[in-house]
């Protein structure tokens, strides 16, 4: 009797559904729409089940449909592995990476660290998304991702690949009108622009003075007529002279250097928001994750 599900079955579909369409998947394939609405005909009459739904101008997956796409990505992602696993010695790095890093950051620095590195290494397919917040570090849709501050989570390895500290700033502009703060306690009396992103409590700031046992944080709670989820969006507002930003080094050092941003009460240290790569134990291994995480931290160190 035949076999519900072939091994030419799940990269077949993992594309499919990748795609789009039928008539996007044939390109993609290097074959006719027909034969693709024939093959994905006949797996689901081995399967008995609906896997798509068509309609005339897009198709979806059905609940059978998505079940299936993750397991044939997630077998084809342990295929993969072993291949990389039993050609480790080749030392090159090919197949499927999944990357996953915040918006602002993955624009700015990811995307164009991913450029120079597929560059390197052809035969490595990079996938990148962009999202506000880190995904769940349970979740099996990344192989690697790029983040602000390491997770409390023994079960991924976390690499740190460079430091970065998060600065408080403001425009010349808005200094000169409202004045410069001189304590933590003065944040109260200023406008603050807030920023919604990861699981940190919103609108606290903490700031901390001193060494040793000689430390102390003070805890603010800010308040602003300006909040989002994009940093971007809120350095933007900050160059404007709306307010005042706590915001990571990274984002705007550029600021800082030509005096459009001035740091606000630098005698302070606001929490690290060091950048780490994140990855599962079972692709610590892998050619094409280590390629990865060595190059970033490579290309991220700092220079000098």
């Amino acid at each position: 009797m035949a076999h519900s599900i072939q091994p030419a079955d799940l990269r077949f579909f993992s594309v499919l559904a990748g795609a789009g369409s039928l008539s996007a998947a044939a390109r993609e394939l290097g074959v006719t729409t027909p034969a693709v609405s024939k093959h994905l005909a006949l797996m689901e009459s081995r399967l008995a089940a609906p896997l798509v739904n068509r309609t005339t101008r897009r198709m979806s997956l059905t609940p059978e449909g998505e079940l299936y796409l993750e397991q044939a990505r997630r077998i084809l992602g342990q295929i993969d592995e072993m291949e990389q696993l039993l050609g480790a010695a080749k030392a090159e790095p090919t197949g499927l990476l999944r990357v996953n890093a915040t918006l602002g950051f993955g624009r700015s620095h990811v995307a164009p660290l991913i450029s120079r590195f597929v560059r390197r290494h052809p035969q490595v397919e990079v996938q990148l998304q962009l999202s506000v917040n880190p995904p769940p570090l349970a979740d099996d849709a990344f192989d690697v991702c790029i983040r602000f501050g390491a997770p409390p989570d023994a079960r991924v390895i976390a690499r740190r690949l460079a430091p970065n500290r998060r600065l408080l700033c403001a425009s010349p502009a808005y200094l000169a009108r409202r004045g410069m703060p001189r304590t933590p306690r003065d944040l109260v009396r200023h406008n603050c622009i807030g920023i919604r992103q990861g699981e940190e409590a919103y609108g606290v700031w903490r700031l901390a003075s001193g060494r040793g046992r000689h430390a102390a944080t003070e805890t603010v709670k800010i308040r602003g007529n300006l909040t989002t989820n994009d940093g971007e969006i809120a350095v933007n507002w900050a160059l404007d002279g709306h307010g005042i930003l706590m915001r990571a080094e990274w984002d705007i050092e550029r600021y800082l250097r030509n005096g459009r941003l001035v740091q606000v009460l630098p005698q302070y240290d606001t929490p690290d928001a060091d950048i780490y790569a994140v990855y599962p134990q079972r692709h610590q291994m892998a050619v094409r994750v280590r390629a990865l995480v060595d190059f970033a931290a490579q290309t991220l160190a700092p220079k000098g």
